[in-house]
């Protein structure tokens, strides 16, 4: 092996062993070369851009009332998980954001900090609250358990990326390049690298419950995973399923992990 394929290897090793952090919620260690404080005021900045070059239905519209209702409640419930487990300093931050997007794609995703969006295109298949809160409730978690900062820190390695402590990255370009294409507004979700499996089962796991602590049914998921499976036959999947695990796979672990939502599951009035 070359000397410098060597070091790269040692430093990459040496980046994961110095920079990873425990999530509190999933157990995971992930690499966190970027702070969640520099994450939020990015997503700050490209939110109200995306939303300044969208077509945003009005908030007194029925289907934006609904977006903004599920997504509050899905909110609420992460807020009461996070403080029983002692551990609501993680989204002490979050200045939560719901707007419905007039746009064909079957799409839905949240950038650090709350700042959600949902496509038109996908309520024809979400059909009822309890599909969308299954929806928002996976994007959310992607959010909340820092999937962002991590794929964001492994493509800062890959391209060999320094950034000095002291220095903004929202103020390089290098950065903010990086964030737009690993965030919903720039480009296709996974465009320059996709989520990992571990990423969407913690996705589907963690927004089953946090659905569920909401009121919503989590058992709406194998209904909603099964249109979207007959949606994307015959043809390009849709962009909410460009990076995601095939549908027999993701219906047969949502039923594995479907007691454990239950068991959170109270019906709301």
């Amino acid at each position: 092996m070359k000397p410098k394929i060597i070091l790269l290897l040692l430093f990459v090793a040496s980046l994961n062993f110095f920079s990873c952090t425990r999530n509190a919620i999933t157990g995971r260690n992930q690499l966190s070369l970027v702070p969640e404080s520099e994450m939020q005021q990015m997503a700050v900045t490209q939110y109200r851009e995306f939303l300044d070059t969208s077509k945003v239905v009005p908030k007194t519209n029925a289907n934006a009332e609904m977006v903004k209702r599920v997504g509050s409640r899905i909110a609420s419930a992460i807020t009461k998980y996070y403080q029983e487990k002692g551990i609501t300093n993680d989204i002490a931050n979050y200045k939560w954001e719901f707007n419905l997007v007039q746009d064909k794609q079957v799409n839905a995703w949240c950038m650090p900090g709350g700042k959600v969006v949902v496509y038109t295109g996908i309520l024809p298949i979400t059909q009822n609250e309890d599909a969308l809160a299954i929806v928002l409730g996976h994007e959310i978690t992607h959010a909340v358990a820092g999937h962002g900062r991590e794929r964001m820190s492994q493509v800062m390695v890959a391209q060999g990326l320094q950034i000095a402590g002291n220095v903004a990255l929202s103020k390089n370009t290098q950065t903010v390049n990086i964030f737009n294409n690993v965030f919903g507004p720039a480009a296709q979700v996974g465009v320059l690298l996709p989520n990992s499996r571990n990423q969407e089962l913690e996705a589907d796991h963690y927004g089953l419950i946090f659905a569920a602590i909401a009121g919503y049914n989590p058992q709406e998921a194998i209904s909603f995973w099964t249109r979207m499976a007959n949606l994307s036959k015959g043809g390009a999947p849709p962009v909410f399923l460009s990076d995601h695990p095939s549908d027999a796979d993701r219906i047969q672990k949502l039923k594995q992990l479907m007691p454990e939502a239950l068991s959170y599951y109270k019906p709301s009035k």
